[in-house]
């Protein structure tokens, strides 16, 4: 098996944990105050990034700390402008808006990167985001001062994705994965302490949903996410990131009980359409790629 494909399905692992996880978060900021509940989940993500990465700690150099510190800014702002935004607008409208970094990904990859993305990359991403909107949105789309904050949490979003492609050939994926998640919760208890007054929870559904989101949706995921981009793409992992509201449906039929809509289901066919569309290569490009590597082992 390719390594691309592998680090892609290792990356659908973690957008099938984010999905199975929405359920539990949705219940749980019914309880608690949403950078609270961001304090508890990544502190305790950072306390198990370090057990494992406690024998690598004499390794961590400046330039992973930098870099680590820089995506875990960008990740707590797209964080922040999403939270934000949703005070203002509906879910729907954040989820479409939030899956357009799909779009955004490889335009600022093509010029930060000089990586040009694949047809196939580029008509998964159509179909996917098109595929969204079925799921998504209602018959109407208006634009509200939420739905700009949102775009502001998209492309910080489609930021962190980019230089975690260029940041983890530089540096052990562990130790950038816990630097960042680090700095993530460190700003996350900045924010609750001045906004919010900040508990210790006494319901077993928000331990539920911290340790759930601690463990699987933050110290698995971001691990597999630093490591899994050394082998894939910007755009495929934006891609890939788009199915989290398809397996965030699929949990909450099964859980809740929540039926889709015809519309829906042929959104999310669209969107797993566009996710095997990306994994597509065209065989004149192998087979000349194949041409030239035997020539030049000649």
């Amino acid at each position: 098996m390719q390594k691309q494909l592998k680090a892609d399905l290792a990356l659908l692992s973690v957008v099938i944990v984010w999905g199975s996880t929405f359920v539990l978060t949705k219940d749980a900021i019914q309880h608690i105050e949403t950078y609270n509940f961001l304090m508890l989940r990544f502190g305790i993500a950072v306390l198990m990034l370090l057990l494992f990465s406690i024998k690598k700690l004499p390794g961590l150099d400046r330039v992973t700390i930098k870099n680590g510190a820089i995506l875990g800014l960008l990740l707590f702002i797209g964080y922040a402008f999403q939270t934000v935004g949703l005070n203002y607008t509906t879910a729907s409208n954040s989820a479409f808006i939030t899956g357009f970094s799909a779009v955004i990904v490889p335009i600022l990859s093509a010029i930060m990167l000089k990586k040009k993305p694949q047809l196939s990359a580029l008509a998964g991403v159509v179909l996917a985001v098109t595929g969204l909107g079925l799921l998504t949105l209602g018959d109407s789309f208006v634009l509200n001062i939420g739905d700009l904050y949102t775009l502001f949490c998209t492309f910080f979003y489609a930021l962190q994705i980019i230089m975690i492609s260029r940041y983890t050939h530089m540096s052990d994926p562990m130790l950038l994965a816990t630097v960042e998640i680090t700095v993530v919760a460190l700003l996350s208890t900045l924010f609750s302490f001045v906004l919010e007054k900040p508990v210790i929870p006494t319901e077993t559904s928000v331990w539920l949903a911290v340790l759930v989101t601690s463990l699987l949706a933050t110290t698995f995921a971001f691990i597999v996410q630093n490591i899994a981009q050394k082998h894939t793409s910007p755009t495929h992992t934006a891609l890939i990131f788009l199915g989290e509201p398809v397996f965030a449906q699929a949990f909450a039929y099964i859980m809740l009980g929540e039926l889709l809509t015809p519309r829906q289901l042929v959104g999310c066919a669209l969107i797993l359409a566009g996710m095997v569309a990306a994994e597509f290569k065209p065989s004149l490009k192998s087979k000349r790629s194949g041409t030239t590597a035997s020539e030049k082992a000649r």
